[in-house]
């Protein structure tokens, strides 16, 4: 080894070690999600722009060191810009902006496929073949609003779509579809995103490991909710200082983080929970630190946008599961957890010939409880697991999901 290959190698090596010291964080951003308003079905060039953004934010955050999960897209609601086309004649052109996404490894949202409160016959076939041609699309529907009330069609439409879809994939395409209750524009997750007004953005994070590190560090009920901001406001600040440089140099409007902790694999809300009430999930003082999360969410002094509420996705986060699996809780405490919290029912495991009637009436309660407190977005992701029942045991193909109990639905 010559001299000169020697220090080469040390210099590649020390910058290496840089470089691994910057990217060090123990949260990620979830995803950048760009709000886009077509004007058509054929309206690929507004759509190609969102990219080309997406991809100089993302850099913007690697180059401060963090890692970008997802890049998205949601439009404005489907049925604005469905114009004379037929459901099934409008299938290609989703095709199409599918195809784009998949290339440049992005998701997209196309928001409420119909009118709120419509029903539509069909329409559960319809979302079939969409979940069947494309791969990176997520849609929803509304189920309440606090100007019209519950939407009893909406509801109908949307047990539905569940149902049909419930036969792609094992269940997985589930994951694609929500029922939002009272849901706002602008929310960075899917698959409730929709978007109006100008070309925007927002951001959301995968920040469940910063409430365990904060509850680590004090847990004590007395002081730990401004222990908790304190550490979260340290951690968020500086990634709204990237978002707002974004803004400013790409001219693209930012509309906020959704604070909302959402977990992973390597990174459970459970656990968080479970730091601080040093009992299992779903025991007593569970409730009470979800309240706790959530009123300091709400009280981040940053700018917010979304659900910026607690998540307990269940085959998203292994702690959740495991409890799940331990009967530890049901799918009605989770509604009661997100009476102070968060975000509803979030891909919660269900039997396959689960009927109509059932998934109705869970989707009922959601959107009631959306209209007992001013401006509480909830959304329903349920999975029907074909050819399970309750207690069976469901592994998934996804790599971010978990294995997981099918719950009792009824």
């Amino acid at each position: 080894m010559t001299k000169k290959f020697f220090i080469l190698c040390v210099l590649f090596f020390l910058s290496n070690v840089l470089y691994s010291q910057q990217t060090t964080h123990s949260f990620r951003v979830r995803t950048v999600t760009a709000g886009i308003t077509l004007n058509s079905l054929t309206d690929t060039a507004t759509f190609n722009t969102a990219i080309e953004f997406l991809k100089k934010a993302k850099q913007a955050y690697i180059d401060k060191g963090y890692e970008v999960q997802t890049l998205r897209i949601s439009t404005q609601n489907f049925y604005k810009y469905l114009e004379q086309y037929s459901y099934n004649d409008a299938l290609p052109f989703l095709v199409r902006l599918d195809k784009i996404a998949q290339r440049n490894s992005i998701s997209l949202a196309i928001g409420q496929v119909l009118l709120p409160d419509t029903y539509q016959a069909g329409i559960g076939t319809w979302a079939q073949k969409l979940v069947q041609t494309t791969s990176n699309i997520s849609f929803s529907l509304a189920i309440s609003s606090h100007e019209t009330g519950i939407h009893f069609n909406s509801i109908k439409a949307s047990s539905e779509i569940v149902t049909a879809i419930s036969g792609s994939k094992g269940g997985e395409a589930c994951f694609r579809f929500t029922a939002s209750a009272n849901c706002p524009a602008g929310i960075p997750f899917f698959p409730a995103a929709f978007h109006e007004g100008v070309n925007s953005f927002a951001v959301g994070l995968e920040s469940a490991n910063l409430i365990t590190q904060a509850f680590k560090q004090n847990n004590n009920p007395l002081n730990a909710r401004q222990s908790l901001k304190s550490h979260l406001e340290k951690n968020l600040i500086p990634i709204q200082d990237i978002a707002e440089n974004i803004s400013k140099t790409l001219h693209w409007q930012y509309d906020g983080i959704d604070a909302s902790p959402a977990p992973g694999l390597d990174a459970s809300i459970g656990q968080a929970i479970e730091t601080y009430t040093k009992q299992p999930f779903g025991s007593a003082a569970t409730l009470s630190a979800c309240a706790l999360i959530t009123d300091v969410l709400k009280g981040l002094n940053i700018k917010k946008c979304g659900y910026s509420g607690l998540m307990l996705p269940v085959i998203e986060d292994t702690v959740l599961a495991k409890r799940a699996m331990e009967k530890r809780f049901t799918i009605q405490e989770l509604l009661l957890f997100s009476s102070v919290s968060g975000t509803g029912l979030d891909v919660v495991p269900i039997p396959g010939n689960t009927s109509k009637q059932v998934i109705e009436n869970i989707f009922t309660d959601v959107a009631a409880l959306s209209l007992k407190y001013t401006a509480k977005a909830l959304s329903v992701r349920l999975f029907l697991i074909p050819g399970k029942k309750t207690g069976d045991i469901v592994k998934f193909e996804n790599p971010y999901l978990t294995s997981s109990v099918v719950m009792k639905a009824d």
